[in-house]
């Protein structure tokens, strides 16, 4: 009898895509496993082949830069630099891209009916926020030291001579010699490619014009890198004597004399911050990006405030004169690239309960701080006792490690979304059928 109710036992039904149980916060651990193994060879693939157009590309750079005509290596060189920030942008979008199939949220829109988006059409379409978030971020910033660094281990012969001989060394200033002057021209181009290019995205016309977007978004920051730096110090020299700054100075030091306790509330402030920015924003920009991929992302203050308090101020704010709103766009501008699309992304996790954040947030820290650490002990156990063994054995070490922390990474970030999104579409109010009763939901 046991064998014969275990064959005409009735199955259990596979729940549909958007049915189910409610996936808990507390389980987007598990989740990001799960994802990560399930998909870890295209991850592999990705970071792969993303690392070696890296060093390809840095390698190239440090050889440009050196030598005869040097106005316009520099100028080579820093399209170099705009390449590989424009490849870790693809790759990064390409990690996330190639988790789609194993994310509960994207099998109920393939349910629904939806079409998959094919890669280049969703790169084309996420490209531009992407560059904005990435340069408002400083992300490009790591890109830039690791520039210099490799032009010093390449070109390290080359910096020692010249320092014996007394020479002014080029090695490690590829990306700041550039003439103000050719800077600033090409700082200006930029800007007009930019403008074409961001008026194309918005009619919808070409096929790329996103990805022109970004890169014109990044050629306008590091082509006109050395000429904003000349002109800031000018700036900064006028302004300095002017009567209205000098007195700001002494009103901030008269607050610090005679306010109580203003020292020591912003001395500790600026010791928490940079884990509130570590622990928390980072993450969330990350979480941001995410969200662009998978297609829900929205960078305007409308979507930011939907459903609250200050909707009808921010319609009120729309439904005004245009030159009233581009006045505004450009006052707040910088605040809106940087926290805007962080607002929207966290409103977006907290669909999945202030618990989700937290988990992720927590899953995020414990990942890198982790990583160092397991680092450190490898380092320990490997040790060094023959010369310049690190210099050898230090980059695939370094290789390893980074591929799993980013791997993790990429799968916890789809995750949280995937557990944000799908206890949204799971919550929210069942559709109206025809006949006038209420279907049974997504």
């Amino acid at each position: 009898m046991s064998a014969l109710s275990g064959v005409m036992a009735p199955s259990r039904p596979v729940p549909a895509p958007g049915q189910g149980p409610m996936p808990s916060p507390f389980s987007l651990p598990l989740h990001a496993l799960r994802i990560a193994g399930k998909c870890a060879l295209p991850l592999i693939a990705w970071f792969s082949a993303g690392q070696a157009v890296r060093f390809a590309l840095l390698y190239l750079g440090t050889e440009i830069s050196h030598g005869d005509a040097r106005q316009f290596r520099l100028v080579v060189t820093i399209a170099v630099l705009t390449l590989i920030v424009m490849a870790s942008m693809t790759v990064t979008a390409g990690m996330l891209w190639s988790l789609r199939g194993a994310l509960w949220e994207i099998n109920a829109r393939r349910a629904s009916g939806e079409e998959d988006e094919r890669y280049w059409v969703s790169m084309n379409r996420v490209a531009p926020a992407f560059a904005v978030i990435y340069l408002t971020w400083g992300f490009h910033v790591e890109d830039a030291r690791n520039f210099v660094q490799t032009d010093f281990l390449h070109n390290i012969d080359d910096f020692f001579s010249d320092s014996f001989l007394g020479r002014s060394s080029t090695v490690g200033r590829g990306l700041i010699d550039l003439d103000w002057r050719i800077s600033l021209g090409l700082m200006v181009v930029a800007f007009l490619l930019r403008a074409l290019f961001s008026r194309m995205v918005e009619r919808g016309d070409g096929k790329v014009s996103g990805l022109a977007t970004a890169m014109s978004e990044f050629a306008l920051v590091f082509f006109g890198l050395n000429a904003t730096f000349v002109l800031a110090n000018a700036r900064s020299d006028w302004v300095s004597h002017r009567a209205a700054v000098s007195t700001s100075g002494q009103l901030v030091s008269q607050a610090e004399q005679s306010i109580p306790g203003w020292e020591a509330f912003w001395g500790a402030v600026g010791d928490v911050w940079p884990y509130i920015v570590d622990g928390v924003l980072i993450p969330l920009t990350w979480l941001t990006v995410a969200v662009l991929v998978f297609g829900t992302y929205a960078d305007d203050a409308r979507t930011m405030l939907r459903d609250t308090r200050f909707e009808k101020g921010i319609d009120k704010l729309y439904s005004t004169h245009t030159l009233t709103q581009k006045s505004v766009e450009r006052v707040t501008g910088g605040f809106q690239e940087r926290w805007v699309p962080l607002a929207n992304s966290f409103r977006q996790t907290l669909t999945g309960g202030m618990a989700l954040f937290g988990m992720m947030c927590l899953c995020y820290v414990s990942l890198h701080v982790g990583a160092e650490y397991a680092m450190r002990g490898v380092r320990t156990l490997i040790g060094s006792r023959t010369e310049w063994f690190w210099m050898a054995i230090g980059a695939p070490v370094d290789f390893v490690k980074n591929l799993l922390v980013t791997v993790l990474t990429m799968a916890l970030l789809a995750a949280a979304f995937d557990i944000a999104a799908t206890r949204g579409r799971r919550m929210a109010p069942a559709p109206a059928v025809p006949d006038g009763r209420v279907g049974a939901g997504a």
